[in-house]
């Protein structure tokens, strides 16, 4: 048996960082968004004695037991109850690494979604991201998408009504950022909390794009000190971006635009300065089964 699974990427328009557990989580208050940049995950299963095999177009991607993809597998199985019995899963890679836009958070619950399917256990969204839990911290998220808050170290969860239609460009610049420095270097200045979650709440659920675009936050921005963020930042706002923002722990960055007309001319000029530039939209699901 074999299904498809399209797996949405996911960008922050809110991040902020407001404490860290005795076991090393950090206290996040998050708005997230999915995307329509998306991964294709291909799910195989077949007769054996449990043997997972992962392979992916992006050769930087570990694909041992590593790689998130593979941890969906064992835990699937795990809560299923199951025998289990070999899986391979191939992913064809569009969402860039180390860009903070969830790529292996996406694949790992679209493998859940796909193992689901074939294997006819009919787990509901809910229980798929108790799985996910067990997995990394955005999976959960990425069973569900759409737009919604994300509380505690980021899987308690609660739906928003949809992203108001906006264009938004994004860009992945060619540099590495560590998730662990960064979260280091936000520790280092403490907690205090400056930018309140509500607006971008508001914003969102008032429909105002333009709202939205002023309510972007991302704590990481304030430790984070790459020169190409505010070059980028600066080009998309001055091609109209009602706002623009580094997602995640980064390194990509996002503008959103309320005319596509903007978003295509902002997207020709990055396009001829980095190779990595994507025009997407908000979507209301991570996985789609094709």
């Amino acid at each position: 048996m074999r299904t498809t699974v399209r797996a949405a990427a996911k960008i922050n328009l809110f991040l902020d960082i407001t404490g860290k557990r005795g076991d090393g989580y950090h206290i996040v208050n998050m708005v997230m968004q999915s995307v329509s940049l998306y991964d294709e995950v291909t799910v195989t299963v077949g007769n054996g004695d449990g043997e997972i095999t992962v392979s992916c177009t992006d050769e930087n991607v570990p694909c041992d037991e590593t790689n998130t993809a593979y941890k969906a597998v064992k835990e699937f199985f795990k809560y299923a109850e199951m025998k289990p019995v070999n899986v391979w899963v191939k992913i064809k890679k569009r969402i860039p690494s180390q860009a903070g836009m969830a790529g292996g958070s996406t694949d790992a619950a679209a493998v859940l979604v796909a193992l689901n399917e074939m294997l006819e256990t009919e787990f509901s969204q809910d229980e798929l991201a108790e799985i996910a839990e067990n997995i990394g911290a955005d999976v959960p998220f990425c069973i569900y998408g759409g737009t919604m808050t994300a509380n505690g170290i980021g899987t308690i969860l609660t739906p928003l009504p949809e992203m108001p239609e906006c264009y938004i460009v994004v860009v992945k610049p060619d540099i590495k950022i560590s998730t662990k420095e960064a979260y280091a270097k936000s520790d280092s200045i403490g907690y205090e909390q400056t930018r309140s979650i509500e607006t971008m709440i508001d914003a969102v659920c008032n429909g105002n794009i333009n709202a939205v675009g002023k309510a972007l936050y991302n704590k990481f921005e304030e430790v984070v000190e790459v020169p190409e963020i505010d070059e980028i930042k600066s080009c998309m706002e001055t091609y109209g971006a009602e706002g623009a923002l580094m997602t995640g722990s980064g390194s990509a960055i996002f503008g959103i635009f309320e005319e596509k007309s903007d978003a295509d001319d902002c997207m020709d000029y990055l396009e001829r300065h980095f190779e990595n530039v994507w025009l997407v939209e908000p979507v209301s699901e991570c996985q789609v089964i094709k």
